[in-house]
């Protein structure tokens, strides 16, 4: 007898966003900037206040950490779930098209999931006319994936992206 639910085993695809290794620098900082300022008054307060607010802050980057799944039925991007059937044109981006779609071609309006130490995102259509937010912009370490899961494509593979690399081709043309 199994003990995994129903839902479990509809999983295509998860992924927890873990924090890079460069983003535990900054609760050290903070924690060393505490102990620094309690320390005049008692150094052994100060290394407690220190440990204290590293731990600490430890424990809430890690419980807060977005999850990204997709099953049968549903996907949620961190705390937002939608339906599959609201979910239209999907595509995944990196390198210089990621960095366009996180900035000069970013809608107002768009739900995003977005981490700067992650170069990849993927851009998720929302077809449900009732809701106002255009699309779901979501960084990822596993953007083929992500799109393989949810029908989508990479952007190298659209029409737009061979375009794209074709006109960078013409630019700078690769000497043989």
């Amino acid at each position: 007898m199994s003990n995994t639910s129903p839902e479990a085993s509809n999983v295509l695809f998860r992924e927890k966003i873990w924090p890079s290794f460069g983003s535990w620098m900054w609760p050290l900082l903070i924690a060393i900037t505490a102990g620094i300022a309690v320390a005049p008054i008692n150094i052994a307060a100060g290394y407690a206040t220190g440990i204290i607010v590293l731990l600490a802050l430890a424990v809430i980057m890690l419980l807060r950490v977005p999850v990204i799944e997709v099953t049968d039925k549903t996907l949620t991007v961190g705390r937002a779930t939608i339906e599959r059937r609201y979910i239209g044109q999907v595509v995944g981006y990196r390198g210089e098209e990621a960095f366009k779609q996180r900035g000069q071609k970013l809608h107002g309006m768009a739900f995003m999931l977005l981490r700067g130490y992650l170069d990849a995102v993927v851009r998720m259509e929302v077809t449900d006319e009732r809701d106002a937010t255009p699309y779901w912009l979501a960084s990822t370490r596993r953007p083929e994936e992500l799109t393989a899961a949810l029908g989508g494509i990479m952007y190298e593979f659209t029409d737009e992206g061979r375009q794209a690399t074709a006109e960078a081709d013409e630019e700078h043309p690769q000497e043989p």
